[in-house]
């Protein structure tokens, strides 16, 4: 692949912003979006994507492993690896950077490999494992992609997609800057996204979602693009719109689209048992009125029986009419994802990467503190509890998170922090368990009774509206309306302050004034000057 072709322009007009390995230009005038908070959602993904590519590799030398010692079915069959074949475009290197792309896909079933393809991957070599390529279907600058390709090890090539012009040619101009690496590595294109995906199916081991607002409307697209055994890696900069601020709704918003095709947790096997556990993944919401205690009601449930599994509808309600606690209402919302979304395993191997090399993650202190956070609280939780809240409910103070955590665990219960909000716990006490916690809190701890007095100074108005519009000091004593407060204020504001003052002399119409205002200064400087200035400077000049 070739440096691409750049329209010339001056360094003057551009401030370099430097991240990780990766230098960027900006123009002064902000042309193209440039988010810096999100070094930490960057370094977060090449961190997942390092160990992406890790984990891949081990499972390829595994799979080879097992094809030794099981054998050929047929010895007269070549054998072909499938991982080795998981790109369905190839890529022949040549001396000028350009690259030679083969598309020798059967159309008779998606993703399967011509037997002369198959001969050229086997020629190769036998067993050997591609290097990914990845989509980054949102680019903008072109910052993401250029990180990827300079500080992730093993990227085989990086295209990075963008249907503003403006971008693309940023974009451009950045890989063309970051040298030869970058050049080699990374391909610009004017594309939409979700029509390139669509056009693209099973082509990338990797695609990264990161738009400028939600990502919910790239999704259908995107699973397409992937391939079997790939990565989807998708951001949502504004969580509370895509889902309430909830991540477990946004995990039901991918399983939604995902599972169509091949389910979130096993994307190689498409089978109808996988079909059938999603119904046991999801859950309604149960939520009091008065105290916000919550309880999970599951849409399906098993019953076993020998070694038949039956899918079943789950049980309902959970809870009577009224709050077993308070005696109030209960909200009814979702259904939310209540199964696990963390792979412990994952992200312990992500965080021991991260703390490896710390050096290359600018954000390294806020990713660590997220892993470790994610790795310490509790996966099969899927909500959490905020003490403040409940102190709040009984208006009492609040126990220490210490003394919380040991009452829990002496009532033998687990509980953990969130990685959602520094002040949430979970925990699988149930409802009626936490309250007796904080029962025998309030009775070590009485809340202090509120004096009557105080209670009916609490009817008091404290800060009232301005009775009138314009409310306030009006122009000081001796000064002339001019321009600057028309300009400033607006002649409708200065009239109305003035036709508020009943106690005044009515003034002339400021509207009047605030329109001769402006034909004074619009008014041709060639013209003759006001008699009295004139008479002023003839006098001045008379006394020379």
């Amino acid at each position: 692949m070739g440096a691409p072709v750049v329209a010339p322009f001056d360094l003057n007009d551009f401030t370099v912003i430097k991240e990780g390995e990766a230098e960027i230009l900006m123009h002064v005038k902000n042309e193209v979006f440039y988010n810096k908070t999100q070094v930490n959602n960057r370094d977060m993904s090449i961190a997942v994507l390092r160990t992406f590519i890790s984990k891949r590799k081990e499972e390829h030398e595994a799979m080879l492993s097992r094809k030794k010692k099981t054998g050929p079915k047929d010895s007269g069959e070549p054998i072909v690896e499938p991982e080795a074949l998981t790109d369905t475009v190839m890529h022949d290197e040549k001396s000028n950077g350009e690259c030679e792309v083969s598309q020798e896909i059967s159309r008779d079933e998606p993703g399967s490999i011509s037997e002369d393809q198959a001969a050229k991957q086997e020629g190769k070599g036998k067993g050997e494992l591609k290097p990914p390529r990845v989509l980054e279907a949102l680019s903008a600058s072109g910052l993401r992609a250029i990180r990827y390709a300079r500080e992730v090890d093993g990227i085989g090539q990086v295209v990075a997609l963008d249907n503003d012009k403006v971008s693309v040619e940023s974009c451009r101009r950045n890989i063309k800057f970051n040298g030869s690496v970058a050049c080699s590595k990374v391909e610009s294109n004017l594309a939409d996204a979700r029509v390139y995906m669509l056009t693209h199916p099973k082509e990338f081991d990797v695609v990264d979602l990161d738009p400028y607002g939600s990502p919910s409307v790239f999704l259908d697209s995107a699973v397409q693009s992937v391939v079997d055994g790939g990565i989807l890696m998708c951001t949502a900069t504004d969580m509370a719109v895509l889902c309430g601020g909830n991540g477990e709704i946004w995990v039901l918003s991918v399983e939604r689209k995902i599972l169509p095709r091949d389910g979130i947790e096993d994307p190689s096997c498409v089978s109808a048992s996988a079909m059938k556990n999603t119904p046991l993944k999801l859950s309604y919401v149960y939520q009091c009125t008065g105290c916000d205690s919550f309880h999970l009601q599951p849409i399906g449930r098993t019953v076993s029986k020998n070694t038949s599994v039956r899918y079943l509808p789950g049980f309902g309600p959970v809870v009577a009419q009224e709050c077993s606690d308070c005696g109030k209402k209960y909200n009814m919302g979702g259904p939310i994802w209540s199964a696990p979304i963390h792979d412990l395993e994952w992200v312990t191997s992500i965080l021991a990467d991260v703390k490896s090399m710390k050096d290359r993650y600018p954000a390294f202190g806020r990713i660590s503190a997220v892993l470790t956070t994610i790795s310490e609280e509790l996966p099969d939780v899927p909500l959490f509890l905020s003490l403040h809240n409940l102190c709040a409910t009984l208006k009492c103070t609040s126990p220490s998170a210490v003394i919380f955590r040991s009452a829990v665990i002496n009532a033998g219960y687990r509980i953990s922090g969130s990685h959602v909000n520094p002040l949430g716990l979970k925990t699988d006490a149930p409802m009626h368990v936490i309250w007796d916690i904080m029962r025998c809190w309030v009775k070590n701890h009485p809340v202090k009774a509120q004096p009557p007095d105080q209670a009916k100074r609490k009817k008091v108005a404290r800060f009232l509206p301005n009775p009138e519009r314009y409310w306030g000091p009006k122009v000081r004593a001796g000064r002339q309306i001019t321009s600057k407060h028309v300009s400033l204020l607006g002649a409708e504001a200065i009239n109305g302050m003035h036709n508020h003052d009943q106690n005044e002399e009515e003034p002339p119409s400021l509207l009047g004034a605030a329109e001769a205002i402006n034909g004074m200064h619009n008014h041709d400087e060639s013209e003759e000057e006001p008699s009295s200035k004139r008479k002023k400077t003839e006098e001045s000049t008379s006394n020379l």
